[in-house]
């Protein structure tokens, strides 16, 4: 089977990789496969991205302390019970005496009892309360989850992978991530273009600082766009209009994914 042409097949590999469940000689023919395919190295890339990712959806807490006192409370009450066994189960040592005439006790396991219903229905409130939030929390995080339509992994000429490309429509916006170690130097500036079928290349846009670079971008400028490139510029980039000035140091097919 040649899985380079089963975009599902790739993308669950590149989940179980990501995962770490894919594992032994299904793992290392994964990675063979990655450093010659653009297309499943792209979904490695995505995967690895959306489970480190993860981990941000809820920050640690410490439990409250109404949690606490429930479980005070609940341990009271079973000492309680326990001693109403044991009392139920001790000869009776007069009419007026005895575990039947320990009005105290019921009284004390009756306010357990009840303290501990009031506690679990507070606390049962607030979890209410704090989910509540959690899933306002969650829903805004998933509204602003990108839609990634089309991807694209620059590699230089030794297949070397140096950025990761992806387009949302959404958002209308292309995200470009620095996998590799290259950097411009201060007074030179990576570029983006489209390499398009017929005519030049036309610039997407300056890549500024940071891991992690959002550019603006409407579907027409990516549509049936067979390849993108990056070019090593003056700081700033080259004006608009003209076409690459600097050597064109990564580039890489842009594929149309369903990820």
């Amino acid at each position: 089977m040649n899985l380079t042409r089963n975009p599902a097949l790739i993308d669950q590999l590149a989940a179980s990789y990501a995962l770490g469940t894919l594992r032994g000689g299904a793992r290392r023919r994964f990675e063979e496969l990655a450093r010659t395919h653009a297309s499943v190295r792209a979904a490695a890339l995505i995967w690895q991205g959306r489970m480190a990712s993860v981990t941000e959806l809820q920050a640690q807490q410490a439990p409250s302390p109404a949690v606490w006192k429930r479980i005070e409370n609940l341990v009271q009450a079973d000492k309680q019970a326990r001693a109403m066994q044991a009392a139920r189960q001790a000869p009776a040592a007069g009419a007026g005496t005895g575990w039947w005439a320990s009005l105290g006790l019921w009284r004390g396991a009756t306010a357990a009892g009840a303290m501990a219903a009031v506690v679990a229905v507070v606390t049962g409130l607030n979890l209410n309360t704090a989910l509540n939030g959690q899933v306002r929390e969650l829903s805004a995080r998933l509204a602003a989850t990108p839609e990634i339509r089309y991807v694209a992994v620059l590699a230089d000429d030794k297949a070397a992978p140096a950025v990761l490309v992806t387009y949302d429509p959404k958002h209308s916006q292309l995200q470009l991530k620095h996998v590799g170690q290259f950097h411009p130097g201060p007074d030179k500036s990576l570029q983006l273009w489209a390499l398009p079928q017929g005519g030049g290349p036309k610039s997407l846009g300056v890549l500024g600082e940071g891991t992690v670079i959002r550019l603006p971008a409407g579907s027409s400028d990516v549509n049936n766009v067979p390849a993108l490139a990056l070019s090593l510029e003056p700081r700033g980039g080259v004006p608009a209009g003209s076409g690459p000035s600097g050597p064109v140091l990564f580039k890489g097919a842009l594929l149309q994914t369903a990820l």
